[in-house]
């Protein structure tokens, strides 16, 4: 059934006359009139009681009166939500990170991006670097932020932020004494990396900066992720090399400090699949893009 004829029904319904309805409808009264019929044929029953002076509803046509109604509003609903979604205002985005990044770039990227986009539904969840390859290859997230970036000929890579490294030391360790430990210092200390598996990762990273600072042969612990590595900080196990930002989480028993020698930094960036079209990650990437010029600038500025 066609949805035309239900929206001359619904003219002639509301005017209760033909001639009426036809000028709203801006059409001749005969095809209008033969419209109606076809729909009554259609249906198998009689929509309007027809006299000389009057037509009136039959039972049969104020129940149609009202699901048409019904119908047509619903679907002005279901149009004006695809519009929302298509445009990007609404709809579903999934965003997978880094533990590290919740300390800096993170919130504040999601922070923005529901100030403009309250109604899009975020699934947040923390990967380290493989785990977000997988998952981004295997259309399981939409954004991965990663540290430092994902390769791959099915990926786009974009910078987001750059940051120095610091030290996480135990409270009572001796090293919080000196105005700027120097990490060629460090060769007797117990040294805790990150991730433990899968290899190379950031734990390889920190172990090329320390062979650049002239220590060859550290003792070290490897510890599940970056959180589990400031816990062990914490109660004395060792020392950490970790993003700055994450000292602006105070954590009992840890004390964060710049050091002197190699620091290369530590970069992150946006990542998502060159197939992907979709306007809510679009929108993501805008203010990702934002996010990181501002990022350069104050970096210029410091």
């Amino acid at each position: 059934m066609e949805l035309k004829r239900l929206k001359y029904f619904i003219a002639v319904a509301e005017e209760l006359h033909f001639g009426r309805a036809a000028v709203r409808l801006d059409m001749a009264q005969p095809p209008l009139s033969r419209q109606i019929g076809q729909l009554e044929k259609d249906i198998g029953a009689l929509l309007f009681d027809r006299s000389r002076s009057q037509i009136r509803l039959t039972q049969a046509g104020e129940v149609l009166l009202q699901r048409s109604r019904d119908l047509f509003a619903n679907l002005d609903s279901t149009f004006a939500e695809v519009r929302r979604i298509g445009s990007g205002s609404e709809g579903r985005l999934r965003i997978a990170f880094v533990g590290s990044s919740t300390h800096g770039a993170v919130p504040t990227l999601i922070k923005s991006y529901r100030s403009h986009y309250a109604d899009v539904d975020l699934v947040l969840t923390a990967m380290n670097n493989a785990e977000l390859k997988r998952a981004l290859i295997q259309r399981e997230i939409d954004v991965a932020i990663a540290r430092p970036s994902i390769e791959d000929d099915e990926v786009k890579s974009e910078f987001l932020h750059h940051e120095p490294l610091i030290l996480a030391l135990p409270d009572n360790s001796p090293l919080n004494s000196q105005v700027l430990p120097n990490l060629a210092d460090l060769r007797e200390e117990t040294f805790i990396l990150y991730p433990s598996s899968p290899r190379p990762s950031f734990a390889d990273y920190v172990l090329g900066i320390c062979n650049d600072a002239g220590i060859d042969h550290i003792k070290k612990v490897m510890a599940m992720d970056y959180q589990t590595a400031i816990s062990l900080v914490s109660v004395g196990v060792g020392v950490s090399i970790v993003p700055e930002s994450v000292s602006g989480t105070q954590r009992a028993g840890v004390s964060y400090r710049k050091y002197a020698g190699p620091n290369p930094g530590t970069a992150l960036s946006v990542n998502y699949r060159l197939d992907n079209r979709s306007p809510q990650l679009r929108n993501f990437v805008e203010i990702a893009r934002r996010y990181a010029r501002e990022s350069v600038v104050k970096r210029k500025g410091a």
